[in-house]
């Protein structure tokens, strides 16, 4: 029996360090580009005459940036540190832009009373299409309340001249392809766009597209010059799709064929209706966060939480001795599994997010204090180690669930209603709250009847007098 405990407890601290390890140095090499904790950076393919290309359904083809690897070709031993770099290391967790440093602008439509949701949606769609066409690949746009637009661009410092380049009013059009490629007269304004949208025919999803009187002459005679020839639809200058013609269409309702998922249908419809918005958009507030500020800012957090979470650590051992060790061990768990899942699952990391972790840290220990009082107090009353034990997490369990429960439900709320910051704060706490009960419930009550398989039962050594 003792051999069958001892087994499990190296098992789960093998576990542990493994995970503690992964996160340390990673697993494997992750690419160079992917090693910045930000997304995969990809350049558009472009033809001969710096044209973008585009695949079958009109979607621009993308590749991964050429790396100089000369050095490596020439036989030098020595790798990037970005190389080096293992996937599910902490190295590779993206950064907000309160850290990486950036610029942030806070968009405004530009119209009386409240705009429409699909509207709003359209505006967001523009826009993340824009930062992706001005190769902006790792910033974030969202929604802020009901008629604001968030867009966050780590890595930019000047904010004017930023706020220039994206905020412009959009302009779709629909135009003649040349021979070469480059968009040729103007057909059709986005203007006489009436609607777009998503919608099956058969079994292939396609994008419809319905245009008011003055759009639905324009297009009948766009249609019919244009028949067995493709027509450009453009985002300012940015090619969205490139149908072709097949027959001249007159009553002002098109549809758009292709091997479209639901989702590329609808966000190609998006950013067709984006060209018609009702409303303009105005910067309301931007500013520039310097990158210097943000390392700093996150150098001073992590110490400060290495600090706590060691004063932490001495404090459950010297008061509650095994069960305080077995709660070390369970944090060092937490802690690694949280980082763990960040990485991998691209969970972007801000300020207020380090704070989320190590407030994570605090109710996973008070999990276990309230467990080991209750442990105590079995002791005391003369219970045994073992039931003691036993009764210790049953009686505590309730406790533990409604703390936890309702500090989700306040993080639910802060995720939905909240925006920037606030929205990392309550990311990274809810991730923190759901591992660390994982940890304090599962992981701490495995091991601590581990010990006592092992033979050890002593009172004192559990909180007992």
């Amino acid at each position: 029996m003792k051999g069958k405990n001892l087994f499990i407890l190296l098992l789960t601290l093998v576990v542990i360090a493994g995970l503690t390890t992964i996160v340390l140095i990673g697993v494997g090499n992750v690419p160079t580009n992917q090693a910045s904790g930000g997304d995969v950076e990809l350049e558009v393919m472009t033809d001969e005459s710096g044209n973008p290309v585009l695949d079958e359904n009109g979607n621009y083809q993308a590749v991964f940036p050429e790396h100089n690897t000369s050095a490596q070709s020439e036989g030098s031993s020595e790798a990037t540190t970005a190389e080096r770099i293992g996937y599910g290391s902490y190295k590779n967790i993206k950064q907000g832009l309160d850290l990486k440093g950036g610029v942030y602008i806070v968009y405004e439509a530009d119209v009386e009373g409240i705009p429409d949701i699909a509207d709003m949606d359209s505006a967001v769609s523009m826009l993340q299409e824009r930062v992706a066409y001005k190769g902006y690949y790792d910033a974030e746009v969202s929604k802020e309340g009901e008629k604001r637009i968030r867009v966050e661009i780590p890595g930019v410092e000047d904010a004017e001249s930023t706020v220039q380049e994206i905020g412009e009013a959009a302009h779709l059009t629909f135009r003649a392809m040349n021979e070469d490629g480059t968009p040729g007269e103007i057909l059709v304004d986005g203007t006489n766009v009436a609607d777009a949208g998503k919608d099956l025919q058969g079994n292939s999803v396609v994008v419809t597209l319905k245009f008011d009187s003055t759009g639905t002459i324009a297009f009948a005679e766009a249609t019919a010059n244009n028949i067995g020839k493709q027509i450009g639809i453009y985002m300012d200058d940015i090619l969205l799709s490139a149908p072709t013609v097949n027959s001249s269409i007159t009553d002002g309702q098109a549809v758009i064929t292709g091997d479209f998922s639901a989702e590329m249908a609808e966000d190609l419809a998006a950013k067709i209706r984006a060209g018609s918005l009702p409303f303009s958009l105005k910067a309301l507030e931007y500013n520039a966060v310097g990158a210097r500020l943000g390392a700093d800012s996150l150098t001073t957090s992590v110490k400060a939480g290495v600090i706590g979470i060691a004063l932490v650590f001495l404090f459950m051992l010297i008061v509650y001795r095994i069960p305080g060790l077995v709660a070390d061990i369970a944090l060092v768990g937490y802690i690694s599994i949280n980082l763990l899942i960040m990485s991998l699952f691209s969970v972007t990391l801000t300020l207020p997010g380090v704070a989320g972790i190590i407030l994570g840290v605090g109710m996973a220990v008070d999990a276990n204090v309230i467990i080991f009082e209750r442990i105590k107090e079995e002791l005391n009353s003369g219970r045994s180690v073992t039931t003691a034990i036993k009764n210790g997490f049953s009686k505590a369990l309730s406790a533990i669930l409604d703390g936890n429960i309702t500090t989700l439900i306040a993080c639910g709320v802060l995720l939905w209603l909240g925006t920037g910051p606030i929205k990392g704060f309550a990311q990274t706490l809810i991730l923190s709250i759901v591992v660390s009960m994982f940890t304090a419930i599962f992981v701490t009550r495995l091991i601590l009847y581990t010990f006592v398989g092992l033979g050890i039962k002593n009172p004192k050594l559990y909180g007992g007098k």
